[in-house]
């Protein structure tokens, strides 16, 4: 599997996985979904909140690529006041944000190229810091940190005895021979 095989992969996981946890969420109330559960982000919006927040950060920091075409949607949101600012109180809002993501995260994903991946690409993070790193290298960063937050997420739905099933990228891996 070459390497943008394997974004396009990740891009799908991230899509399938969002997919399943909204759904997920939609069963609960509104006052389960904002319970303080001691986690890192609070209750269970926390995390979404957080991640519909800091996808756009790094999509924005893109390098520019012709394959940028597709993000315009996210590239057009406002700059958030922070990482843990909550722009939705509720789950519905949040869940039409995650869409659009996704779907402009599958869509840059699509057209990108190896020649894209080698790029390099400067930022400056959250505390204005200057940074020169690969974009192949962020990207995959990107895609772990989601990750990362979904299984914050998986976790405070097992502790209120919701089952997301099985959570694993080797889902979505192509049986090969």
């Amino acid at each position: 599997m070459s390497r943008i095989d394997q974004f396009r992969l990740l891009a799908r996981y991230n899509t399938w996985m969002n997919t399943r946890l909204y759904d997920a969420a939609a069963g609960l109330t509104r006052e389960a979904l904002t319970e303080n559960r001691g986690a890192f982000f609070g209750s269970i919006l926390g995390p979404f909140a957080h991640r519909v927040v800091g996808a756009p950060l790094w999509l924005r920091r893109s390098p520019p690529l012709p394959a940028a075409a597709p993000l315009p949607p996210a590239l057009a949101l406002p700059m958030p006041a922070s990482l843990d600012a909550i722009q939705f109180g509720e789950l519905a809002p949040l869940r039409e944000r995650r869409d659009m993501l996704d779907r402009s995260i599958e869509a840059f994903v699509a057209d990108l190229d190896d020649a894209g991946l080698e790029l390099p690409l400067a930022y400056l993070n959250s505390k204005g810091l200057p940074f020169v790193k690969s974009f192949g290298l962020v990207f995959t960063h990107f895609f772990n940190h989601q990750t990362h937050h979904r299984g914050q997420v998986t976790t405070l739905f097992s502790q209120a005895a919701i089952d997301v099933g099985v959570t694993d990228l080797l889902m979505l891996i192509p049986e090969v021979g």
